[in-house]
């Protein structure tokens, strides 16, 4: 009976497929105890801003107590100096209980800090987009995973910071679309920190100083996360093969932030779907499971990101004590 039982259960199981958890989280700045030469002054090892491996270690084990506690199958991740910093982190992890045993890093230019990946399944094929010559831009990292099925691309992003215009950031969102736009209808998944607002169109006409552009943006006009004046929405992506999702309008307007600067709060970091997450066949994403991991401990006292502490009296030092100026985000997937 048992037997019988599991038989007729089993295709049902194969239907339903495999729920997986995605994240992306910037964890401000994990550097290594290795001088490279291109290491923020702060962070150049062993000097009197102490950064040593004390500070080191409880850095990595902060982070990865946040990852372990998100428990997720895949995350990317900003701001990472080095293979060696990710590969530290990722045993870290393992020691908080995940296990994330692979993983990549957007490394083919020295930029300071860059984008990398931990992952449940196999990197099956890894490559980086160019976005500029140079170091101010950020290469986009790009993985399909070996997920047993149907292709999955997963696109760590970190575009550029707002202490540049708009025009800089559309740099990076051209050379993501054209690869998107290369690869046609597939299961993608964008993440990271675009450094720009789910609704950064309309924040233009607050912030004129960042549009040097005429009010056209690289996440809402290039990879079309809105039609007109309005966010695309799942159903939306029916009738707008060239859409995206942004997973932000899952949630009230109130709950949409992630990082907060002097009060000001924005959803910097996002995690953004293709049509083919949303058709129905497939792989899908499970609609309504988009959430910021925000426990009380990565919280400070006035509700903004408890970020990476450097004492306020001088010689100025790392004190041990933070995690990030962003909050992670994640969503749930099935895998069929």
């Amino acid at each position: 009976m048992i037997k019988l039982l599991a038989a007729l259960l089993l295709p049902l199981v194969l239907f339903a497929g495999e729920t997986v958890r995605i994240a992306t989280y910037n964890i401000e700045n994990l550097f290594d105890l290795e001088r490279s030469g291109h290491e923020y002054a702060e962070y150049i090892p062993n000097t009197p801003w102490q950064w040593n491996e004390k500070n080191y270690r409880k850095k990595l084990r902060n982070i990865a107590r946040v990852i372990a506690e998100m428990k997720p199958d895949v995350i990317g991740l900003q701001e990472v100096e080095s293979d060696r910093a990710l590969r530290d982190l990722q045993v870290e992890i393992k020691r908080a209980g995940l296990y994330l045993p692979h993983r990549a890093i957007a490394d083919a230019k020295p930029s300071v800090v860059k984008t990398a990946l931990l992952s449940r399944f196999p990197v099956k094929v890894k490559r980086e987009i160019a976005v500029a010559n140079g170091n101010r831009i950020r290469n986009i990292l790009e993985v399909r995973l070996d997920t047993g099925g149907e292709p999955l691309y997963i696109f760590v992003n970190h575009w550029k910071s707002k202490s540049g215009p708009e025009s800089l950031r559309m740099l990076s969102a051209k050379a993501l679309k054209s690869r998107l736009d290369a690869l046609g209808s597939v299961s993608y998944v964008l993440l990271g920190d675009f450094n720009s607002d789910y609704d950064e169109k309309h924040l233009f006409l607050r912030k004129r100083k960042h549009n040097d552009t005429d009010g056209i943006t690289g996440i809402n006009d290039v990879l079309l996360t809105m039609r007109g004046e309005k966010g695309v929405t799942l159903d939306d992506l029916r009738s707008c093969p060239a859409c995206a999702y942004d997973l932000w309008y899952d949630l009230p307007g109130l709950q949409r932030w992630s990082h907060s600067f002097y009060g000001q709060q924005e959803a910097l970091d996002h995690i953004i779907i293709s049509p083919a997450l949303a058709d129905g066949k497939g792989n899908e994403y499970v609609k309504g499971s988009f959430a910021r991991f925000r426990p009380d401990y990565l919280l400070s006292k006035k509700g903004a990101p408890y970020r990476w502490q450097r004492s306020r009296t001088y010689p100025k030092h790392h004190t041990g004590k933070g995690y990030s100026d962003h909050l992670p985000i994640y969503a749930d997937f099935i895998l069929k």
